[in-house]
C-alpha cells in the first residue's frame, strides 16, 4: 500500500502491519468512515460539542477518559493490548495523543451513520482519511481475526454474510493520524431531535457543515414490547425518562445530565431505541417499525 505522506513513524509502521495481513478488492472511495457519538454528553465537565469547538480535533478514547463503549483505555488494559496486538506494538509506547481514533466504515451508507451503538449523531469523514484507516471486523473487543486497509481487503464481504445483531454488525475503523475537525470532518450529522436546542447551538460553532438525519424515536408501548433485547428494568427506565410517552436521544440525555440514572442503565435504554426505533435507511431489520409519526428517508442539509 501506498503510505500517506506526513504520516508519523508510528501510524506508517501500524498500517504496514495490518497492509501486511490483508488482501481482497479495494474500498471504494465513496464510502465514508463515520464516527458514532452522542451529542449532547459532557467530555469532563464540559459538553462534548464545546470542548471539540475548543480543540478543533476529534480525541480517542486515551485522550479524553470518555466513550460509549468500554472504559479501557490505559497501559496495560484490555483496549492497548487489543491495539498492540492489531498494530504490531506500533503504539506500545506512544503518547495518547498519537493513537488512533475509532469510528466505523458506512459501507452501507447508513442514514444514522455505521456504528449507531455508540450513538445517535456522527461525524462523516472525508474520502482522503480513507488511506490512513486500517479495519476489523468484527469489534476489536472481539479479538478478531480480520482485519484490512481501503487498498484491499475482504472485511466487506465477511459482514455481508454475518447474521450479527444489527447493533454489532459493523466494520470497525481506525484512523491514524488524527481527526481535525476543518480538514477532515465532511459534516456533523445530527438526530434531528436537536433541533433548536444547546446542541445546534454549539454544532454551529464548529469548523464543518451541521446536516441532519429523520431521528430515533420509539414509544414507551414500543420499548415495553421489546424489554427482553436488553432487560425489562431497562424498558421500564425508557419509561421513566420518556417524554408524552415518546423516547428519543434528547430524552436519555436529559435523564443522563440529572446524574440521578446510572450511565450504563441509560447506555441499555439508548441500544433498545437504536435497535428498534431507527428511522428510515438505518439498516435495522426493524428500522422505523416502533416509531411515532412520519419518517422521511435521507440526511438532510444543515438549511432543510
Amino acid at each position: 500500500m501506498d503510505i500517506p505522506q506526513g504520516a508519523s513513524a508510528r501510524a506508517r509502521a501500524a498500517l504496514r502491519h495490518v497492509a501486511g495481513g490483508s488482501s481482497g478488492p479495494a474500498v471504494d472511495p465513496r464510502a465514508r468512515i463515520t464516527l458514532n457519538f452522542h451529542p449532547d454528553r459532557s467530555a469532563g465537565e464540559v459538553p462534548v460539542l464545546v470542548a471539540l469547538a475548543r480543540d478543533g480535533a476529534y480525541h480517542s478514547q486515551f485522550v479524553t477518559g470518555t466513550s460509549n463503549g468500554g472504559l479501557t483505555a490505559r497501559p496495560g488494559g484490555e483496549r492497548w493490548r487489543w491495539e498492540s496486538r492489531i498494530f504490531g506494538g506500533a503504539y506500545d509506547e506512544a503518547a495518547a495523543h498519537e493513537r488512533p481514533v475509532y469510528g466505523a466504515l458506512n459501507f452501507r451508507r447508513q442514514v444514522v451513520g455505521a456504528a449507531p451503538r455508540f450513538g445517535s449523531s456522527h461525524f462523516r469523514l472525508r474520502s482522503g482519511v480513507l488511506p490512513r484507516a486500517t479495519f476489523c471486523y468484527p469489534d476489536s473487543a472481539a479479538e478478531p481475526a480480520d482485519f484490512g486497509v481501503a487498498a484491499g481487503m475482504s472485511l466487506i464481504a465477511l459482514a455481508e454474510a454475518d447474521e450479527r445483531d444489527a447493533l454489532d454488525d459493523y466494520i470497525e475503523a481506525h484512523v491514524h493520524g488524527g481527526v481535525d475537525l476543518a480538514r477532515d470532518v465532511e459534516a456533523l450529522v445530527l438526530d434531528v431531535c436537536y433541533r433548536g436546542t444547546p446542541v445546534e447551538a454549539a454544532a454551529r460553532h464548529l469548523p464543518c457543515p451541521v446536516e441532519w438525519h429523520p431521528g430515533y424515536r420509539i414509544t414507551v408501548a414500543g420499548l415495553l414490547r421489546h424489554a427482553g433485547y436488553r432487560g425489562r428494568e431497562y424498558a421500564e427506565l425508557g419509561a421513566r425518562i420518556a417524554r408524552d410517552g415518546v423516547v428519543d436521544p434528547r430524552a436519555i440525555g436529559d435523564a443522563a445530565r440529572t446524574g440521578r440514572y446510572d450511565p450504563q442503565d441509560l447506555k441499555k435504554v439508548w441500544h433498545t431505541l437504536a435497535r428498534f426505533g431507527a428511522p428510515e435507511g438505518a439498516g435495522t431489520a426493524c428500522s422505523g417499525a416502533e416509531a411515532s409519526g412520519s419518517r422521511t428517508p435521507g440526511v438532510g442539509t444543515a438549511g432543510a
